[in-house]
């Protein structure tokens, strides 16, 4: 078998969310597999490294897939952007060694989040940024960030279904940053459960408009308690930035 990783940028307004839901739904896995098992002959299944949500967007999503016979990469490249809908755009193909898993292997992820945080609209922005009118506080919310900050239980921050599997995810690094009324809000870590980012962003921008003090996230998720967070965050201003793997590893690439 050949093993192939895949960079892959896409527009996630009118999607269904990352992963294929069985239902024929519009999901980027469904695109994506149905134009490499065209040009491979075979049933393809992809692997991909973040399911992202509805509406979320990504800039540099990673997945692999193994087929039965070698193509080049360039070939797979040219033909997935000839056929695959224009907003969505494979950027990189790589040759993976054959146990390259683009989720299992994955060392830590980082996600963007976009406030346009102006009085009026930016027409240019709407779709791919949260507006919030109310000017934020931006040393708050850097402040409230730092208690984001280390290894937690972040059960009040997720609406996983299933509360079998571990809700302790650790959290790297949050930088906020503001350019022309736009914030950029960066979250890097070593995984992250479902609408995790959109919740933390929401608790921070309730920091930002003062209504909590920035102390008080250690309280919400030590409380594991969902009705104590901030408004969930826009999907359409999130977006999945960076995914890091080992490149010292010998599993990493061929």
């Amino acid at each position: 078998m050949y093993n192939y990783k895949l960079i892959i940028q896409y527009d996630g307004g009118r999607y269904k969310g990352w992963q294929k839901l069985g239902n024929g739904e519009n999901t980027i896995q469904d695109k994506l597999e149905h134009v490499l098992s065209e040009l491979s002959g075979q049933e393809i299944e992809l692997i991909g490294c973040s399911r992202t949500d509805a509406g979320v967007h990504a800039l540099a999503q990673t997945a692999n897939f193994k087929v039965n016979k070698p193509f080049s990469c360039e070939e797979i490249m040219t033909y997935a952007n000839r056929y695959l809908p224009q907003d969505i755009s494979v950027i990189e193909v790589t040759k993976a060694a054959e146990n390259f898993h683009a989720r299992y292997h994955a060392l830590d992820k980082t996600y963007l989040y976009k406030i346009w945080n102006r009085e009026f609209s930016n027409p240019f922005a709407r779709k791919y940024s949260m507006h919030i009118r109310e000017k934020l506080n931006v040393d708050a919310m850097k402040q409230a960030s730092k208690y984001f900050l280390g290894t937690h239980d972040f059960t009040a921050f997720s609406n996983a279904k299933s509360k079998k599997k571990s809700m302790e995810r650790t959290i790297y690094s949050i930088t906020i940053e503001q350019e022309e009324g736009m914030l950029s809000i960066r979250i890097r870590g070593d995984g992250f459960l479902y609408n995790m980012v959109r919740w933390m962003v929401g608790t921070l921008v309730e920091a930002g408009l003062g209504r909590i003090k920035p102390e008080e996230v250690t309280k919400i998720i030590e409380a594991k308690d969902r009705s104590k967070t901030g408004n969930l965050a826009d999907a359409c201003g999130l977006y999945l930035e960076r995914i890091s793997y080992d490149k010292g590893l010998p599993n990493h690439q061929a």
